[in-house]
């Protein structure tokens, strides 16, 4: 008996050790709970360090975007020659050229490095990235559940190690979960506002838009949900009660949806009065042109496919990265827009029958759109990874399967990236050994995530409660002082 005792109280002594040193990282009045944010953005400068001050980093071009709109091209001179003859191949003058890739509203983000001599701009901007990842660290402390900036730090530690603090991508992230944390607080203008700036900075927050729109309606009362017995009727029964709730369509709350359109058509609007084509056609032009990349998930259907009989014509550098192309090329894109689109509509039924919330439905559609898409890039990660944080995606099924398509990407990135992109010509473009293999194994796990969390297979939807309403100071100062007392 005293063995058995002995034995079950040796059990959680290590647990013991760990969990404090936990709480003391998770406890929101802590004076450590920033150490690990700390820690995991001096990684990040380490893994950024080989290639801070590279002239062919998007940083870079960013610089390049940058000086092109405010001073012309004239004053690229100061510059490496090399650094911006990709992006810049027409001379313009001040304030008539637009980044051919990226909505106009980034020329601010690109614009505010260059307070500091050129020579630092990539570090200013890495600086810059690093405190948006400190600022998103603290909105999840603050407004997350208990242990999601602990999980956001660590996330980005594995997918996001040596490239978050060179893109830009953590800026329209931020404004994602700022989006959803005002959605499902009911702050419906806000939430609107921070999804607008989210798309005047990368165009696919504008996914989010007809599922916040939903989220509104059901939340007034406009849209009831569908019941599970309407649903079990038949197809036919859930639909007629959708088409009668559509017969009130003009009582619905439009005033936040006319104000997002007025914000982003306002800006984009005033943009276009320099230069209408880097303003808006170069954007719809560069996404629909855009071939398959070689990191996707449709490469590697076209590198499996070669294993059928179906050939692997070859590889080619253009639109920034290296692209494959086979002869179910143009097969394969349209598929991929087709999967997307029945998965966006399953989505929105979902949320119609209130089987998920709008944090799920942001995560379904984020995870739908990279996973059909026919372009992955690493830092398309960044985008998911807070709102995972926020929704609590911390179970042995998320640490595993998200945990290893972030380790997968970083090895990509870090170890065969550099070796792959060979711009100057085709025929010099490497592709290592064991590439494709490990991009086909990360995309079969991003695959398999999308389809469990679609479907809610091993509960893969499942949130961590939220911390209650904030309350006033003054209540917040009575509470305390009942603790003082009660000790």
């Amino acid at each position: 008996m005293a063995r058995r005792i002995a034995a079950t109280s040796k059990k959680p002594l290590g647990w013991r050790k760990i969990l404090p040193l936990l709480d003391t990282f998770t406890d929101r009045e802590s004076q450590l709970i920033y150490i690990p944010i700390i820690i995991v953005t001096f990684f990040m400068f380490c893994g950024a360090s080989w290639q801070i001050f590279w002239p062919a980093t998007d940083a870079a071009r960013y610089q390049c975007y940058a000086i092109n709109f405010w001073f012309g091209t004239d004053a690229l001179r100061h510059l490496p020659t090399e650094q911006c003859s990709l992006v810049i191949t027409t001379p313009h003058t001040a304030f008539h050229s637009l980044p051919t890739e990226y909505p106009p509203f980034t020329l601010l983000a690109f614009s505010i490095p260059l307070l500091l001599p050129l020579e630092y701009y990539q570090f200013a901007f890495a600086l810059f990235m690093s405190l948006t990842s400190v600022f998103i660290y603290w909105v999840l402390q603050r407004y997350g559940p208990h242990g999601s900036a602990l999980l956001y730090a660590l996330y980005l530690f594995l997918g996001a190690l040596g490239l978050a603090q060179l893109r830009f991508d953590l800026l329209p992230a931020c404004c994602m979960l700022l989006c959803v944390i005002a959605a499902e607080r009911k702050h419906w203008t806000a939430a609107y506002v921070a999804l607008a700036f989210g798309v005047l900075l990368k165009i696919y927050p504008i996914l989010f838009l007809p599922a916040l729109f939903l989220g509104e309606q059901q939340a007034r009362g406009h849209i009831t949900v569908i019941e599970a017995d309407t649903v079990e009727e038949g197809p036919a029964s859930a639909l007629r009660q959708l088409w009668q709730q559509m017969h009130h369509i003009f009582h619905w709350h439009w005033h936040n949806c006319l104000l997002f359109l007025g914000i982003v058509i306002g800006v984009t609007s005033t943009f276009a009065l320099f230069d209408l084509n880097g303003a808006i056609v170069s954007q719809l032009s560069y996404f629909a042109q855009r071939p398959i990349q070689i990191e996707s998930t449709s490469s590697t259907l076209i590198w499996l496919a070669q294993f059928l009989g179906i050939p692997w014509l070859g590889v080619y550098y253009d639109f920034g990265s290296v692209n494959v192309v086979s002869d179910i090329s143009a097969l394969i894109s349209p598929a991929g827009t087709c999967f997307l689109i029945l998965g966006f509509v399953y989505v929105l039924w979902l949320q119609l029958q209130g089987k998920i919330d709008i944090t799920q439905a942001a995560i379904a559609l984020l995870l739908l759109f990279i996973a059909t898409g026919k372009v992955f890039s690493p830092q398309y990660l960044i985008w998911l990874i807070p709102l995972l944080a926020y929704a609590g995606a911390c179970d042995l099924f998320w640490l595993f399967l998200w945990g290893s398509i972030s380790i997968l990407t970083t090895i990509l990135y870090i170890f065969f990236n550099s070796q792959l992109a060979a711009p100057t010509s085709p025929e010099l473009i490497f592709i290592p050994n064991g590439f494709l293999e490990i991009v086909a194994v990360r995309n079969i796990f991003l695959v398999l995530l999308t389809l469990s969390y679609l479907f809610n297979w091993f509960h893969t939807r499942q949130r961590k409660l939220l911390p209650e309403m904030h309350i006033g100071r003054q209540a917040r100062f009575v509470t305390k002082l009942a603790r003082v007392r009660a000790l």
